[in-house]
């Protein structure tokens, strides 16, 4: 039985992928470390977490020796490593916790590693990360796997540093690793910090809708459960060393999103036309705030077959069926310190 660790496994994305993992691979042992952090949520695992393959564990990766220890307890075959501060917004009014998070902690994975894995052979450590490390794009053109880095926010920097150390690890020690620079991604369990589960929060309690600037910043959108596919895809048939870029090849400005976004909620909720439009509001721009995203996965696509399953609009009309038809999670992670975020970032605006 191999042994995967799956840090930040109780996060939006994270959660995915070890739900994937534990199903669908019944003979791996899939640890799953978070430290339950704000953002950190076990009840999105409650369909796993019973699993006969599957074990929690609650640990912060910024501690470099209870790392090794984990590693020498465990004896991991692989990690895969999503544990990261990921809120731009967040980065910019608290940048020292995406340094310890993003950059600190991976290098204790990383050491962890190098140290205790006795011999590279069948192992992997493949690192997740994001593509606004690759900076800002005009209206034209794409980010690829050769895109020089040129991080804007310290979210992004932290990031770009984490990735540049795990390339270091490969090259100067030989440990096997992979990595892959995805778009947005959107979908169920994602925290409401974010845009389209903020606006799907919003709508439905009749909230103002906070839109940066005048909503003509682009992204590229990637349903959550077909990255998990890419990771899973990557994780196995990825050669070691590469880089490769996940993109949903779904470019939208914010605020035609936003126009989507409440007809289908007038719609799911009866409402006459107009409802829900009347809840956007323009606040001041995010500092630095980069124009466009868009990434090229055409290398994933042709080498390892990989390619998204939903388009947009489909995805995001299931995505708002899964918030409505979970309201309880929704109230469960709306309350207490995230309430407090939200009236200090959007109502004192």
């Amino acid at each position: 039985m191999k042994t995967i660790l799956i840090t930040g496994g109780a996060g939006f994305i994270g959660s995915h992928v070890v739900r994937r993992f534990v199903k669908k691979y019944p003979d791996y042992k899939i640890v799953n470390l978070d430290n339950l952090t704000y953002a950190g949520n076990l009840a999105n695992l409650r369909d796993v977490e019973n699993a006969p393959n599957y074990e929690f564990v609650k640990a912060d990766i910024t501690a470099g020796e209870l790392m090794k220890a984990l590693f020498k307890k465990y004896r991991f075959d692989g990690v895969i490593h999503l544990a990261a501060e990921s809120h731009v917004d967040r980065s910019i009014s608290s940048p020292m916790e995406f340094i310890f998070a993003n950059i600190v902690g991976t290098v204790n994975l990383l050491n962890a590693a190098r140290l205790i894995w006795d011999d590279f052979t069948g192992k992997r450590f493949y690192h997740i990360s994001t593509d606004e490390v690759y900076g800002s794009l005009g209206a034209t053109g794409f980010f690829y796997e050769n895109t020089a880095y040129d991080p804007r926010s310290p979210y992004s920097a932290s990031k770009a540093s984490s990735d540049h150390l795990v390339r270091a690890y490969n090259h100067t020690y030989g440990l096997p690793t992979v990595i892959s620079n995805c778009s947005n991604n959107y979908g169920p369990f994602q925290f409401p910090e974010k845009l389209i589960p903020l606006a799907i929060y919003n709508i439905k309690h009749s909230k103002l809708i906070p839109v940066y600037g005048k909503g003509e910043n682009i992204r590229d959108w990637l349903y959550v459960e077909d990255h998990a596919n890419a990771i899973d895809l990557i994780y196995h048939e990825g050669k070691i060393a590469e880089t490769y870029n996940i993109g949903g090849h779904n470019e939208w400005k914010n605020i035609d999103l936003i126009h989507l976004l409440c007809e289908i909620m007038n719609r799911k909720l009866k409402r006459s036309a107009g409802t829900s439009e009347n809840l956007i509001t323009y606040v001041k721009d995010r500092a630095g705030h980069d124009l466009r995203y868009a990434i090229d996965s055409s290398k994933i696509q042709k080498e390892l077959g990989w390619k998204p399953s939903l388009q947009f609009a489909e995805g995001l009309e299931k995505t708002v069926e899964w918030y409505l038809a979970n309201e309880e999670w929704m109230k469960n992670v709306t309350s207490g310190d995230y309430q407090k975020y939200y009236d200090i970032q959007y109502n004192k605006r």
